[in-house]
């Protein structure tokens, strides 16, 4: 590996992290090994299933560890085997503790998909929605031992034109994840030479985000209409938006809204139906 490659291992889990691969990728940067989650039953059948990561590092012949804890002692033994330039972070969902941090010669940088210090946390993306928060963005770290907390190293505004907001939120963490892929291809090989430098990040204007649970994506349709769309349009994953109808029965909205002031719903899957729009579905309540 040239001078010009960086050496580097990526940590990461979910759908956003291959994002951020993708974009490193299509910069001519890939890891040299992949850090994921453990594999997971999913479906019906409850199979155990690889990482959407460990999916992508597996197609391109990457070295993938998976441990169940990061005190795993064959694992540290591994990961300490190479002279590793940095390790990048995007979604790895547990807390590295300093003695990895500090294994590289040029630390940890971690891809955060808002402007620091504003919106730390685990869901930073939907909470930039909820708060109808047009202007936003993606933040490069260097990890410390306390989450979100690091000195910043870049910096890069998103703002999406108002026809465009709000968006649904899957399509918006696609897009900062990407963003935030560009931002470390091209901050990271300066990181690595000494030609960055970090800014501690000022406490006091601090705000934390916290995991959504299905109560959060509880629609009420008498509600405050701009509120509603908001997190109809950020909850269109896991959780996804919903109303109850009176004998209980769950409704998902898939789109919706605003009409003279109120929210338009315009398409809904009914428990145990498929997807059609409101004027079908109020059609089947009759």
């Amino acid at each position: 590996m040239s001078a010009q490659e960086p050496l580097f291992a990526f940590f990461g889990t979910p759908r956003f992290a291959v994002q951020v691969l993708d974009a490193l990728e299509a910069n001519g940067l890939v890891p040299a090994l992949v850090v994921t989650a453990p594999d997971k039953p999913r479906g019906r059948g409850l199979e155990l299933s690889p990482s959407p990561v460990k999916e992508w590092a597996l197609e391109r012949d990457i070295d993938v560890l998976t441990p169940a804890t990061l005190k795993d002692e064959n694992f540290l033994a591994e990961l300490g085997n190479t002279e590793w330039d940095v390790f990048t972070v995007a979604a790895y969902a547990k807390l590295i503790p300093k003695n990895i941090l500090e294994l590289p010669r040029r630390g940890c940088l971690n891809v955060h998909p808002s402007l620091l210090p504003k919106f730390r946390g685990p869901s930073p993306a939907l909470s930039a929605i909820l708060a109808d928060e047009r202007v936003t963005g993606v933040s490069l770290m260097e990890m410390s031992e306390t989450m979100d907390a690091g000195p910043v190293v870049a910096q890069a505004r998103v703002e999406l034109e108002e026809s465009e907001w709000p968006p649904k939120g899957s399509l918006f963490e696609e897009l900062l994840a990407t963003e935030g892929g560009n931002l470390l291809a091209e901050t990271m090989p300066l990181w690595i030479a000494g030609e960055v430098t970090a800014e501690v990040q000022d406490e006091s204007n601090a705000s934390f985000t916290r995991k959504f649970t299905d109560e959060d994506a509880l629609i009420n349709l008498l509600g405050d209409a701009r509120a509603e769309l908001l997190k109809i349009r950020a909850f269109d994953k896991g959780p996804r938006a919903y109303f109850k109808t009176q004998d209980g029965k769950r409704v998902i909205i898939t789109d919706a809204g605003i009409e003279n002031g109120a929210l338009k719903l315009l398409r809904v899957i009914p428990e145990g139906k498929k997807e059609m729009s409101f004027e079908e579905y109020s059609h089947i309540k009759k």
